[in-house]
């Protein structure tokens, strides 16, 4: 039988698609991210707490909601790493681990603000629909 970790840690690489050992750790993905200076931990610190399986801090960290999934990570890592999918699957899971979306379909129309960019309606409606 599989330990928590192992299953928890093959859910997220099944979910996000992204090798976690690829990491180098060079710090190209935190470097760009816009939320830096808001996050407890760092796109290249997701990717390394991932690798180690430290999931219960991930968790627990306000980091995983402040991503904003802009991708920019993904653009600037040498070796395909991906750490927005990876932090996206860590939201999926905590999702799932809550045992219920936090939004529905029928939530988003009341919700609206006519100033909110497309791109953050479909990010949210893609978060929390999975």
């Amino acid at each position: 039988m599989a330990s928590e970790y192992e299953v928890t840690k093959e859910e997220i690489e099944a979910i996000s698609g992204a090798n976690p050992l690829k990491c180098m750790r060079c710090g190209r993905c935190s470097a760009t991210c816009p939320s830096y200076d808001n996050m407890e931990y760092h796109p290249h610190q997701f990717v390394m707490m991932v690798e180690k399986g430290e999931f219960d801090k991930l968790m627990a960290s306000e980091s995983v909601y402040r991503c904003m999934s802009c991708m920019a990570c993904i653009e600037r890592c040498p070796r395909q790493v991906q750490p927005a999918k990876l932090i996206e699957a860590v939201r999926l899971a905590m999702v799932r681990r809550q045992g219920a979306n936090h939004l529905t379909p029928d939530d988003i129309p009341a919700l609206l603000d006519p100033d909110l960019p497309q791109q953050a309606l479909v990010s949210a409606y893609r978060k929390f629909t999975k």
